[in-house]
C-alpha cells in the first residue's frame, strides 16, 4: 500500500462516485436491515432521560418548518431535528455499532440525513429511496473507517466525532457535490467535531447530546461548503489533523485496502440489549450457559469475566447502589446482574426503581473483571466468562464473538421482533398500524420517491 495514500482525497472521490447500482446484495439488506433497527431504538428513545428537555431547547435553539423531530412530531430547523433525533437514537445505548471501528454510526448518520432529506423535500427537491440507501452507506463507509484505520485507544467518543464526518460524506453524496467541495465540507466539519469521553465515564447524557452536535454540525459544514465557504483541507492527515490530535497511530493502507471493496454496512453489530455493546458479552454468556448446563441465578456464586482492555476501561466501573440510567448500562456487573435477577435485560431494566433493585445489585456484586492479556485497546472480543456455582462446579463459555455480531447475527425475524418491542416501549407507546408502516415504509424503501415520508411517519406527523 501507498504511503503517501490522501485520506482526504479518497473518501471524497468515494463520496462523490458511489451510486445504489454499485453496492453490494449484502450492503442493500443491511441497510434496510439497520435503517429499521435504527428508527426502532430512536422511537424507543422517547422513553429516555432528559428527552423532553432536548426537544424544548432544540426547538428554541432552531425554530422551523424543515424536518421532524421523532418525538410529537413536532417541525424545527433541520439542525435542531438532527439534534433531537440523535439523542433519541442514542440515548438508550441500544443503536447498532461497528466493533472494528468502535463507532455507533448510524445515531449521526441517520439522525443528519433525514433531516437534510426533509429540508430538501420542502424545497421541492425529494430524495428517492434508493439515493438514500446508498448515501448510508457512504457515511457508514467513512465513519467506519476512521475507526478502522487507528491503534489508539479510545480518547474521544468516535460516535459523535468519526459519526460526523460520515454525515457529511452522505450529505455531499445526495447534494451532488464534487470532490474539491466535499474535502471543503470535511474542513467545516473539522472546525465543529466534539465529543470528550468524560460523559461516558460519568454516566452523564451529554454523551448523546454529543451525537447530535455532530450531527447538526454535518447539516451546517455542507451548507458552508455548498455557499462555496472554504474549508481546511488537510483534515485528517495534516499537523493539526483529526490522526494527530483526535486519534493516534493511522494505518492509511487499512482505509486503501478496504475502501469501496468492503462495504461496512456489512459489518454492523446489533445490539439485542439496551446497554453498553461491550456489556453483551456476559449476558450472552449466562444466557447460553444456563441453556446448557440448566443451573438457577441462585446458583451462582461468582461470574468471572476475562476481557480485553477496551472491555475493562469502558464499562468495568464498579456497582453502586443508586446509579443513573446511563451509568448503570455502562456498568458490566449491573448489567449481568439485571440478567440474572430478572432473565431479560430490556428497556425498563435501567431505569426508575429498577435502578435500585436490591435484587440486581445482590447478583451485581458477585461479578468479577479480569484482564486476559490483550494488548489490543480497540478489540471488544474475544472473552471468556466463567461461572462458579454455590457447589464448587465451573462453567466456562469462550465467545468469539458476542451476540448481535455479523458471525452471531439476529435473524431477520428477531431484528423485526426488537423494532416492534421498541416500539410498544415509546412514551406514549406506537400503535400497531402506525408500526407496520414503518416497518412496510422501510422494507419497500428503494421504491420510495420521496424519504421524508419515512421520517414524518416515524414522528407520527405523516
Amino acid at each position: 500500500m501507498s504511503t503517501s495514500y490522501d485520506i482526504a482525497a479518497a473518501f471524497a472521490a468515494h463520496a462523490v462516485r458511489v451510486r445504489h447500482s454499485d453496492l453490494s446484495p449484502g450492503a442493500i439488506r443491511a441497510g434496510r436491515t439497520f435503517l429499521l433497527d435504527t428508527l426502532g431504538v430512536g422511537i424507543a428513545g422517547s422513553s429516555g432521560a432528559n428527552v423532553h428537555t432536548v426537544l424544548d431547547l432544540a426547538e428554541r435553539w432552531g425554530a422551523g418548518d424543515e424536518a421532524t423531530s421523532w418525538i410529537g412530531g413536532r417541525r424545527m430547523a433541520a439542525g435542531s431535528a438532527a439534534i433531537v433525533n440523535a439523542y433519541l437514537i442514542h440515548c438508550l445505548e441500544f443503536d447498532c455499532v461497528h466493533e472494528g471501528a468502535v463507532v455507533h454510526p448510524m445515531a449521526t448518520l441517520l439522525s443528519a440525513l433525514f433531516a437534510w432529506c426533509e429540508r430538501e423535500s420542502a424545497q421541492g427537491r425529494p430524495v428517492s429511496g434508493d439515493r438514500f440507501i446508498a448515501a448510508m452507506a457512504v457515511g457508514v463507509d467513512i465513519a467506519g473507517l476512521l475507526g478502522v484505520a487507528t491503534d489508539s485507544a479510545l480518547r474521544f467518543f468516535r460516535p459523535a466525532t468519526a459519526g460526523g464526518f460520515g454525515a457529511v460524506a452522505a450529505i455531499a453524496n445526495l447534494a451532488g457535490f464534487d470532490e474539491a467541495t466535499t474535502r471543503s465540507a470535511f474542513g467545516h466539519m473539522y472546525g465543529q467535531t466534539s465529543g470528550t469521553l468524560q460523559p461516558h465515564l460519568e454516566g452523564s447524557p451529554l454523551l448523546g447530546l454529543q451525537i447530535g452536535f455532530n450531527a447538526r454540525g454535518a447539516i451546517e459544514a455542507c451548507d458552508l461548503a455548498a455557499a462555496g465557504m472554504q474549508g481546511p483541507l488537510d483534515v485528517f492527515t495534516g499537523r493539526y489533523g483529526y490522526f494527530t490530535l483526535i486519534e493516534e497511530n493511522v494505518h492509511p493502507d487499512r482505509v486503501e485496502k478496504a475502501l469501496g471493496r468492503e462495504w461496512q454496512l456489512e459489518k454492523l453489530s446489533h445490539k439485542p440489549f439496551p446497554s453498553g455493546r461491550l456489556t453483551h458479552g456476559v449476558v450472552h454468556a449466562l444466557r447460553d450457559l444456563m441453556r446448557e448446563q440448566g443451573f438457577a441465578p441462585d446458583d451462582v456464586a461468582e461470574v468471572t469475566c476475562r476481557v480485553p482492555p477496551l472491555v475493562r476501561r469502558l464499562v468495568g466501573r464498579p456497582d453502586i447502589p443508586d446509579p443513573a440510567s446511563n451509568y448503570a448500562k455502562l456498568c458490566l456487573p449491573f448489567v449481568a446482574g439485571v440478567y440474572l435477577a430478572k432473565g431479560r435485560c430490556d428497556v425498563p431494566d435501567f431505569r426508575g426503581e429498577a435502578l435500585r433493585d436490591p435484587r440486581v445489585h445482590a447478583f451485581a456484586s458477585r461479578v468479577r473483571i479480569e484482564p486476559d492479556g490483550n494488548t489490543n485497546e480497540n478489540a471488544l472480543d474475544p472473552q471468556e466468562i466463567i461461572v462458579t456455582l454455590a457447589n464448587g462446579t465451573r462453567h466456562v463459555k469462550h465467545l468469539a464473538h458476542t451476540y448481535g455480531h455479523p458471525a452471531v447475527p439476529l435473524t431477520a425475524e428477531e431484528n423485526e421482533e426488537k423494532f416492534f418491542r421498541c416500539c410498544g416501549h415509546a412514551v406514549p407507546p406506537v400503535p400497531q398500524d402506525r408500526a407496520t408502516r414503518i416497518r412496510d415504509l422501510v422494507t419497500g424503501i428503494e421504491t420510495l420517491a420521496d424519504v421524508a415520508i419515512l421520517s414524518a411517519t416515524t414522528g407520527g406527523s405523516d
